[in-house]
């Protein structure tokens, strides 16, 4: 293995983003089958399939909320050692390592606490009905048990890919997504667990991920160690690399408040069918999204390490080569979806009026799909360059300045109330794009304009 990360300045930028790019979309597609897997298995369930899968749909507000905190630490953290590295700052960015270990155990004994003595209230106010709240509260209370899993899985891998060890992140992922797959039919059909069996699946095989992570971190082959000297938390390193996280956990979380929109505005419009037809629409989405998330990634370390070497040409071409492959993508799948809406719907239930539902508001919520590819590739720009006010203000704008209020707007403009929710989605992404691309064409010059001014001088 290749214990040099000078090549992040060297090798061309083509080959070198295929090569980093590739694991993390695979980690991310991989990473995906945790939730969907679980989605499938129940929508499929004999009895009573689709009401167990729209209150799985209800939980995924509460499961956005722990991987965004995960996020938090590990999106902001992770670029902030991949500078350190391109500074040749090691210490640094292992003492930013360690400190951000910590920091994830802290908030996982915190959100475990808060599942365990509230979960069935959050599930009511995230519109759980009283058909529903039973599947929902099986599913959430075995998963709250394995929230540290969780938090140290995502936080954690996140500084292998940003060393570069991309393939190595890849079967974080992979150990974890396969043990699911098997474990998830034996728990749920042959056990006859139910949503309970879909949850254990998916906290041991969050554990066994977990395992993996702290091995390697710890172990010789990579290049910053997660050591008990470098533990502590030392504000002047933690809160800088927090506030760059904000973006990721504002996406993260304002997706979990978005999904609760949706759902308490689709139980008022419409009715359980509307709402699991939200809990397939996300999943889809989150095939459009995790796979765009990386990409992203795998020119983060590349950005981040020129960034810090104040290498600016590497820098552009990086983010014009992640613009065009991000944007190539969303292009693909949008048309995918909007020729066979049915197909994916399929995918996760056999019932035909849900299905012929799905199918119609499919086309309408990811109307916009396809400029999600510029969104993805200006934000984490802004992330792998340390720009955090930036980062958050795309991330705001999209979900909290726009979307939210169009859920509630719209409905009271249009005939159709309930497929006016689902209009809100494609208004604010074409709205949110927009100003996105109007915000980052400065700052990134000025941010490339600073690299080369200061490296005449």
């Amino acid at each position: 293995m290749n214990q040099d990360k000078t090549f992040l300045g060297t090798e061309p930028i083509g080959p070198l983003l295929r090569r980093l790019a590739i694991p993390t979309v695979a980690a991310q597609i991989v990473n995906m089958l945790y939730n969907i897997v679980d989605r499938i298995y129940i929508g499929h369930m004999p009895m009573g399939g689709d009401l167990a899968l729209t209150g799985l749909g209800v939980c995924m507000p509460v499961i956005l909320i722990v991987s965004a905190f995960a996020a938090l630490v590990a999106s902001g953290s992770a670029p902030r050692a991949s500078i350190a590295m391109g500074q040749g700052d090691h210490d640094k960015a292992e003492r930013i390592l360690g400190g951000s270990f910590t920091l994830q155990v802290l908030i996982s004994l915190a959100l475990t606490a808060v599942l365990l003595l509230w979960g069935d209230d959050l599930l009511l106010a995230f519109g759980a009905s009283g058909n529903t709240i039973g599947y929902a509260s099986d599913y959430l209370g075995v998963y709250a048990i394995g929230t540290l899993f969780v938090q140290l899985t995502l936080g954690m891998n996140a500084f292998i890919t940003a060393q570069g060890f991309a393939q190595i992140g890849m079967r974080t992922v992979l150990i974890g997504a396969v043990a699911n797959i098997l474990l998830d039919p034996l728990f749920i059909f042959a056990f006859g667990m139910g949503v309970r069996g879909a949850a254990l699946a998916t906290v041991l095989s969050q554990a066994l991920s977990c395992v993996w992570v702290l091995r390697f971190l710890t172990g010789e082959k990579t290049l910053l160690r997660l050591k008990r000297e470098t533990l502590r938390l030392q504000p002047r390193l933690i809160l800088p690399c927090v506030a760059l996280g904000l973006s990721a956990f504002v996406m993260q979380a304002s997706e979990s408040v978005i999904s609760v929109c949706f759902n308490t505005s689709l139980l008022k419009y419409g009715d359980d069918i509307a709402v699991g037809a939200m809990t397939i629409l996300s999943s889809v989405m989150q095939f459009a999204m995790l796979p765009l998330q990386g990409i992203a990634q795998g020119a983060q370390p590349i950005s981040s390490y020129n960034y810090g070497a104040g290498n600016a040409q590497r820098v552009r071409q990086t983010f014009w080569l992640l613009l065009k492959v991000s944007l190539g993508y969303a292009l693909v799948l949008w048309g995918c979806i909007q020729l066979f809406p049915g197909v994916f719907a399929r995918i996760f239930t056999p019932d035909a009026e849900l299905v012929a539902f799905t199918a119609g508001v499919l086309r309408i919520y990811c109307g916009a799909l396809f400029l999600m590819g510029i969104q993805i590739a200006c934000q984490m720009t802004f992330v792998s360059i340390g720009n955090a006010p930036c980062s958050i203000i795309v991330a705001v704008l999209r979900k909290f300045v726009l979307l939210l209020p169009l859920i509630y707007l719209l409905p009271h403009l249009l005939a159709d109330q309930t497929r006016a929710v689902f209009l809100a989605e494609p208004v604010a992404d074409v709205i949110a794009v927009t100003g996105t691309v109007i915000l980052f064409s400065s700052q990134f010059r000025k941010a490339l304009r600073g690299l080369e001014i200061d490296n005449k001088s």
